[in-house]
């Protein structure tokens, strides 16, 4: 290595070198605490503690890929025998799996159409007050949320929609509220659906290692939809707030352009998703599979006939990264509850305590810590995998229904921005042509929109989702 490069690199190796210390450390120290003070514990369930603690260091100190960490932790289980081998496979039968497949689909049909920029588009055309832009861009964004699964998919196919906007009001300050107002509002929205986000599906999986109840796509959407509903219009509020002056919510000059009219097949594709959501959302009355709707509904809008798009091409754009992800820390969730090893080490923590904490305090932790995670850990994902079972299921032993926590910690892991890396849909969009905003920006808009978000869920999650029958 040249000399004039060594000096640069070694900070780095440095660093790197004190985060392996530093997790080697930390799971040492773990595993010995198991060894010694989990005794009595069977071998399984000592094994499915000391692989989960391995795991979050992978994924907190040594910031490695989720994925490749999460199928290594398989691994280390089916060799100690605390997972079978075909765990990992047989997550694939889920239909919550082939629902995100087939919505990929229909996602990249949507994308490489430019359907939902051109829907988008037209509908916020209608307005020249800026004020009434914003309102009409977030209920446009918040929509998406149904049928567009993963919060980078949205941001992929809304940048364009931004881009446009941004160009046709020639404003910075309206550019740079608008590039925190899509970001913030793709996120806060996810929770509307259970399509919006990889975490809801970890959350079905526990709810149904525990026996409870079962949640279809409309009862999530009732639950999650009002919540996310007010916090993207209360982020629109802040936003316009914060970064928009006076002059930036003057009226318009004239009409923003759009790219001419719909093209061929647009009728039959929106026809398409709009079915296939009312599909979903009825699913209670008609029987039929949510995975056997989308499957059906994505073969009809991956086809040349109706989009143009070959469905080999929509094909490539599935997030098989995020879908093995997901199979794979659903192994790791089931074996903690299946071996015992989480039931142990919570009746280990809890009966230590002398002090009963009431349900309200209970739920206010688990948001507090939920909302906060995401300074830690970075994927959305991740954070449901890791707070499921080391906080809701916990403190659901104080007393608070386990499926509320479970709920509420999911819905909670989707506060993600404070910070530039916080969410790829934050980063997309703060790397945006001229850079629209800086974390200073973020750091602003967090300070306010926090304490909103924290308040607001404690109060659907004692008030509202009670009466609705959540936890009853």
């Amino acid at each position: 290595m040249p000399a004039a490069i060594l000096p640069l690199t070694r900070p780095i190796l440095a660093a790197g070198l004190r985060q392996w210390l530093v997790a080697a450390a930390s799971v040492g120290l773990a595993w010995l605490a198991i060894a010694f003070f989990l005794a009595d514990l069977a071998f399984q369930g000592r094994a499915t503690l000391a692989i989960f603690i391995a795991m979050m260091a992978g994924w907190l100190i040594l910031k490695l890929p989720e994925t490749p960490v999460a199928i290594i932790a398989f691994l280390a289980l089916a060799a100690t025998g605390a997972a079978d081998q075909d765990d990992l496979f047989d997550t694939f039968d889920n239909e919550i799996i082939w629902l995100l497949i087939a919505a990929f689909i229909l996602a990249a049909v949507i994308r490489q159409t430019g359907l939902a920029e051109r829907h988008a588009m037209r509908a916020i055309a209608l307005f020249r007050s800026v004020p009434a832009i914003f309102m009409a861009a977030t209920l446009i964004i918040f929509v998406t949320a149904f049928f567009i699964p993963s919060t980078s998919a949205r941001a992929a196919i809304l940048l364009p929609v931004f881009a446009a906007l941004s160009a046709a009001i020639g404003r910075p300050g309206v550019t740079k509220a608008l590039a925190l107002l899509f970001p913030s509002v793709i996120l806060l929205s996810a929770g509307a659906s259970l399509t919006g986000a990889g975490a809801h599906l970890i959350a079905l999986g526990f709810i149904d290692e525990i026996d409870g109840p079962e949640i279809s796509y409309l009862d999530w959407a009732l639950l999650g939809a009002p919540f996310s509903l007010a916090m993207s219009l209360a982020a629109n509020f802040a936003i316009q707030r914060l970064f928009l002056t006076g002059a930036d919510k003057a009226p318009l000059a004239r009409a923003i352009a759009t790219s001419g009219g719909p093209k061929a097949g647009d009728r039959r594709l929106t026809a398409i998703i709009v079915g296939t959501v009312a599909l979903w959302a009825t699913g209670g009355w008609h029987g039929i599979d949510l995975a056997l709707i989308a499957l059906a509904a994505a073969l009809l809008a991956a086809s040349k006939a109706v989009s143009g798009i070959a469905f080999k091409d929509a094909l490539k754009d599935v997030d098989w990264n995020l879908l093995f992800f997901l199979a794979a820390t659903l192994v790791v969730g089931e074996a903690l509850l299946e071996t015992g090893a989480a039931a142990f080490l919570v009746d280990r923590l809890v009966g230590s305590l002398d002090t009963a904490l009431s349900p309200a305090l209970t739920i206010a932790i688990a948001v507090i810590v939920a909302a906060l995670a995401h300074l830690v850990i970075i994927s959305r994902t991740a954070r449901a995998a890791v707070l499921i079972p080391a906080l809701a299921l916990p403190l659901s032993r104080f007393g608070t229904d386990p499926t509320t926590l479970i709920f509420v910690v999911t819905i909670a892991s989707g506060f993600c921005q404070t910070l530039m890396v916080s969410a790829k849909p934050v980063m997309l969009f703060g790397q945006a042509e001229g850079q629209p905003f800086d974390q200073g920006d973020l750091l602003k808009l967090a300070a306010w929109l926090l304490p909103v978000f924290v308040a607001a869920l404690l109060f659907f999650a004692l008030v509202v989702w009670p009466l609705q029958g959540l936890g009853g």
